[in-house]
């Protein structure tokens, strides 16, 4: 992809075209750290592997403190950190420390006294930030697994235009009766079906402004469902390499079986499944609408054109019902998304997508590129 179509990440504009912020709003950032006393003093850069947090240090604590502040007439640009949660959008601790070494409260002294929170993580925090948000008043935006790639394309483009693009999207797919998604894997041919039932379908644009409390995932770009349900089969990729066949009836993964891999991974899965059943319950059905590189991040790379991911698990924070307290441990209760791509999931080939809706069948991807009537959408 053409490195000319991005221009050079800018803090300031980032945040004026995502927040419009106010003049006088106070800004802070939270970052996760496996010892989140490491904050105290930036003792955590002294740790090379810590390359995300070393980016939220570099390019927007530095970027606040060396101007971005006055750029934008805001107030703060504090950091502080918490214990990372060690799963995909599991509710955040409540203690906290920051660059002093001070011990915190993130409830009592941070959310209640900042009007804008960045928080760039190991680990997602949109759905336990976004409960936040409702709380506390205060607007924020997600950005887990930030790498420079993401800076240099993800974060470096025109959110109005990301917004006005995945509109066009949205509605050419929203009010969907049902989706069809084709898989080939190992030789083998399997469909999931999930039934939107006519809802409206959502996005993720990356615009968070105005009085109303709410968190962006960034970078956005993406149309996205809560399916009613879903049967069906499709494969999953684990993060060992291993390959499975998820089987799914009203609405949640009932059984994986090995394709390919470690047996013990799927052992593992299948346990987890009998022990706690609403982890394998499907919360999310999502499509990226930008033109981006890849970046080896999910954060980025689901909202790429041509790619889809379903999730399973905690949906409270996109509209869906299934809340933490309905796990039968707390730790299990993440959002996953199981992201199909031509880099993330070579092995996976997605065959066709298609959408059911008011009696017609329209293809929406084939083969991880966009059909004919998403580019149509596009070009409207």
């Amino acid at each position: 992809m053409d490195k000319q179509k991005f221009p050079p990440f800018n803090l300031a504009r980032l945040l004026r075209t995502v927040f419009a912020p106010k003049p006088g709003e106070r800004v802070a950032i939270l970052i996760d750290l496996p010892d989140p006393r490491q904050a105290g003093q930036f003792a955590f850069l002294k740790h090379d592997q810590l390359t995300i947090q070393r980016k939220a240090y570099e390019v927007f604590y530095q970027g606040f403190k060396q101007g971005g502040l006055a750029e934008l007439n805001l107030r703060g640009g504090d950091l502080f950190a918490y214990k990372t949660t060690g799963g995909s959008n599991l509710d955040l601790p409540d203690q906290a420390f920051d660059s002093s070494s001070k011990e915190l409260s993130l409830e009592k002294d941070v959310y209640p006294n900042y009007d804008i929170i960045l928080c760039i993580s190991t680990y997602s925090a949109t759905a336990p930030l976004t409960a936040f948000a409702k709380r506390f008043g205060f607007r924020g935006a997600t950005m887990h697994g930030l790498n420079d790639i993401i800076l240099r394309t993800g974060l470096a483009v025109d959110y109005d235009q990301v917004s006005r693009q995945a509109e066009k999207l949205r509605l050419g797919l929203t009010r969907a009766d049902s989706f069809e998604i084709d898989f080939e894997v190992v030789g083998g041919k399997h469909t999931l079906k999930l039934l939107c039932n006519g809802q409206e379908a959502q996005k993720s644009h990356g615009l968070c402004r105005g009085e109303k409390p709410d968190v962006a995932n960034l970078p956005a770009g993406e149309v996205y469902f809560v399916p009613d349900g879903a049967e069906g089969v499709f494969p999953m990729r684990y993060e060992d390499g291993t390959l499975g066949l998820m089987e799914v009836a009203h609405g949640r993964i009932r059984k994986a079986t090995l394709l390919q891999g470690e047996a013990g991974t799927v052992e593992a899965h299948n346990q987890k499944l009998k022990s706690d059943p609403v982890t394998g319950e499907i919360g999310e059905l999502g499509f990226g609408t930008q033109e981006l590189p890849p970046s080896g991040r999910d954060i980025q790379d689901e909202k790429i054109l041509g790619t889809l991911h379903v999730a399973t698990g905690r949906s409270d924070h996109l509209g869906g019902k299934l809340t933490p307290d309905k796990f039968a441990n707390r730790t299990n209760a993440t959002h996953d998304d199981i992201l199909f791509s031509p880099t993330k999931t070579p092995e996976i080939q997605v065959t066709q997508v298609r959408m059911y809706r008011n009696g017609h069948c329209e293809v929406v991807i084939e083969g991880y590129r966009p059909s004919v009537y998403l580019r149509q959408l596009l070009a409207g």
